[in-house]
């Protein structure tokens, strides 16, 4: 089975613009080989415009914005300005497509037997961009969406941010006494200045910026654990020196906003949806494989088996939460 989540909006990973062209002329030969009365001259959708006709077919915008978002240049949801210099190259490109599909309708080179099978192969991938587009589409809902969104939030443990500030000292005993500086009143971003040997931070005041506990160097999670915000802790050892550390804030990291998780609970939904519908039709379809099974290789793991099912009054296996697991 090939990638389950393949919309065709998805296709981004095409190769080099020359593996796109000849896609595309495949493409192209399966219409042509597959219908041959004249494609219809009205917009294949509400507000298209017509670019370009060639030997009397029309090439519509959302032909050029459909190869643009194939060949990775643009996602489905981006525009295409018809005036930028994008859409122009696209539609030189969607143009030699068409040209050299009829040249090799002209040359009867579709109707070669293994030209049929690659054409037949072009429209079943085709169909199947159409049939996941079409599942995906039904399975993205604002209804959805909100609720695997309020399941992420009831499931998710959030991190521990903390904002640190650092001042890197050549030796023990220097930061010591910059701590006991620190202690009588001096400054801590003035010294910071003075003295770090960070030339990334000492400008800065020494600030490291904000991230979460368990992102840190073992060596500074351990310094500032149970360290409360506005306390100095150290001095610390690094690889560069002797640091004296300042916690300015800590607490619970924010939930992620439902914009920021969206791509991912779209990325989920999908998945689901479609290996769901790919199990189903395999389960369905009678498949024989005429190939010899990979040999045993000694000491392999082995897969193992499936659980099995549970007996009858226990409760059902937990619904699938994976996204649980991860930040979007």
């Amino acid at each position: 089975m090939r990638g389950i989540v393949r919309p065709s909006a998805a296709r981004t990973d095409r190769g080099t613009a020359a593996a796109a062209l000849l896609a595309g002329v495949a493409l192209a030969l399966t219409t042509a080989a597959c219908s041959p009365e004249p494609v219809a001259q009205r917009p294949p959708q509400p507000g298209d415009a017509a670019v370009a006709r060639i030997n009397g077919e029309v090439v519509w915008a959302s032909d050029v914005k459909r190869e643009a978002v194939a060949e990775g240049l643009i996602g489905p949801g981006d525009p295409l300005d018809q005036t930028s210099d994008l859409f122009r190259q696209v539609l030189d490109e969607v143009i030699d497509t068409k040209v050299l599909a009829a040249e090799a309708v002209k040359r009867k080179l579709d109707k070669d037997p293994a030209a049929q099978r690659r054409l037949a192969a072009a429209r079943d991938r085709a169909l199947e961009d159409l049939l996941v587009d079409n599942v995906v589409g039904q399975a993205l809902s604002p209804e959805a969406e909100a609720a695997l969104y309020q399941e992420f939030l009831r499931n998710q443990t959030p991190a521990e941010e903390i904002h640190l500030r650092q001042i890197v000292l050549a030796s023990q005993a220097e930061a010591e006494q910059v701590k006991k500086l620190i202690a009588e009143g001096s400054a801590f971003d003035a010294l910071a200045m003075e003295r770090s040997r960070d030339d990334a931070t000492r400008f800065k005041g020494g600030d490291l910026g904000t991230t979460t506990t368990d992102t840190l160097p073992e060596a500074l999670a351990t310094a500032v654990k149970g360290a409360k915000a506005g306390q100095v802790v150290g001095p610390v050892r690094l690889d560069q020196g002797w640091a004296v550390l300042k916690v300015d804030a800590r607490g619970p990291e924010p939930a992620p906003t439902f914009e920021s998780a969206r791509p991912q609970i779209i990325r989920f939904l999908t998945y689901d949806r479609v290996k769901d519908l790919v199990l189903k039709l395999r389960s369905q379809a009678k498949i024989a494989t005429l190939i010899a099974p990979p040999p045993d290789v000694p000491g392999a793991p082995t897969e193992p088996a499936s659980a099995p099912p549970p007996a009858s009054g226990a409760p059902a296996p937990a619904a699938n939460t994976a996204m649980t697991k991860a930040t979007p």
